[in-house]
């Protein structure tokens, strides 16, 4: 089984609890505050594997939660920060954020790394409250809540040589000839249902990485036959194989699979015509294939070379391979598709200040107080500590809350929502 997309659920650890302590020892007289600080959540990190190939670990596990923060402890002790979460990852992958589409990175090299989703930095603890007004503070911060997010990886196969061509044409023959590769091998459409990978290496040492894709129809920009699924793999190679079936075992003319295929290409994305491409006219052995290859080259427009070859005999697969070899060489690594990030590289991006809150009502008059920067407050702050409940008061007044509920009609009373939590409006 091949697993190519995959969504995930992924949250970094919370920051763990500060303290509120004092001191009490003998001789210290007033010893004042001594709660320590809670640690820091850990990361969930995604690093590059290059022993991976798939994404089918992530069909078993799909929720990947990194561990919290230890509590604050007394004497100004500091809690232990939390382990980091390690998540491998194949080479080609591609971490998208499921709500926003925006791409995350882009994971081509072998340990490469990417923070995916935060951990809360921990809670303060009541010596860091202590001010001259108020020397024996009893108020401490809750653990800052982990980042969570969807996400959406997509695997793209990183081979330097990809085989295209409608189904059974002889891609996964042609791979199987020239390199250990054991894919499935029948004459029906859509033999191939994943992609397949073989090292080839050619009689003067030299070696690539050829993928045989699954079979393209008509349609396939469009998801028709398993269009999309094939299409997303061709990004990454450098130089494409386009094997035609020369003897036109099913009936088809075989400049026109050429024609079609292409089509296909550039619909998917314009800048796939441009790959440097050689045309294997297989099938050679069979009746009427010279016949049908003399009125190929007579109609092709493209200056192509093409290699007639028989992948069941092995007749004309030395020569292919040596300009398959040739031309890679010659090949620089391909500039990325529009709108694609920078391979080797991890995107970073400003992030934006989160904003305040918002305000909406609800059918039965009570007001809804929404807002990441608001909710996360909330959960930082103990409720069971009445300086923190006051903290929190100030808080709402200083970010504007009140005055935002009174302009929206809350009178003395009033129910507001903050969560699953309700609270009273009082003048």
């Amino acid at each position: 089984m091949f697993v190519d997309q995959v969504k995930i659920y992924v949250k970094g650890g919370d920051g763990g609890n500060g303290m509120v302590a004092f001191r009490r020892e003998k001789y210290v007289p007033k010893g004042g505050p001594a709660g320590g600080d809670g640690g820091k959540g850990g990361d969930v990190v995604f690093v590059v594997d290059e022993g991976l190939r798939t994404l089918m670990d992530f069909r078993y596990q799909r929720h990947f939660k990194a561990p919290r923060g230890e509590n604050g402890m007394s004497k100004n002790m500091h809690g232990k920060n939390a382990e980091d979460l390690v998540v491998k990852v194949p080479p080609g992958t591609v971490v998208i954020d499921d709500d926003t589409k925006e791409v995350i990175a882009d994971l081509t090299e072998h340990g490469q790394r990417v923070v995916v989703a935060r951990g809360g930095r921990g809670g303060r603890g009541n010596a860091r409250f202590a001010t001259a007004k108020n020397p024996a503070p009893e108020i401490a911060e809750k653990g800052e809540p982990g980042e969570e997010r969807y996400l959406v990886l997509e695997l793209k196969l990183l081979a330097d040589v990809g085989l295209v061509g409608f189904p059974s044409v002889g891609k996964s023959t042609l791979l199987s000839v020239v390199s250990s590769a054991k894919p499935k091998i029948a004459d029906y459409h859509f033999t191939t249902i994943v992609p397949n990978l073989g090292v080839v290496e050619t009689e003067d040492q030299r070696s690539f990485v050829m993928a045989d894709l699954p079979g393209l129809i008509k349609g396939a920009h469009q998801g028709a036959g398993l269009g999309l699924q094939f299409l997303r793999h061709i990004e990454r190679t450098k130089v494409i194989v386009h094997v035609i079936d020369m003897a036109a075992v099913e009936g088809r003319d075989p400049y026109e699979d050429f024609l079609t295929i292409n089509e296909e290409l550039a619909r998917y994305k314009m800048r796939l015509t441009e790959r440097p491409m050689i045309i294997a006219a297989n099938k050679m052995d069979l009746p009427n294939a010279e016949a049908n290859l003399r009125d190929f080259k007579k109609r092709l427009k493209e200056d192509l070379p093409v290699f007639p070859i028989s992948a069941a005999t092995k007749q004309g697969i030395r020569e292919l391979l040596f300009a398959v070899a040739d031309l890679l060489e010659k090949t620089p690594e391909f500039p990325l598709l529009e709108g694609e990030p920078s391979a080797n590289r991890v995107v970073y991006k400003h992030r934006p200040e989160e904003e305040g809150f918002t305000i909406t009502r609800d059918p039965d008059g009570a007001f809804v107080i929404k807002g990441k920067k608001i909710e996360k407050l909330f959960k930082m702050t103990d409720f069971s500590q009445e300086e923190a409940v006051k903290r929190f008061a100030r808080q709402l007044r200083s970010m504007g809350v009140d005055d935002a509920l009174r302009k929206r009609g809350a009178k003395d009373g009033d129910t507001v929502r903050l969560l699953d939590y309700e609270f009273e409006f009082v003048e």
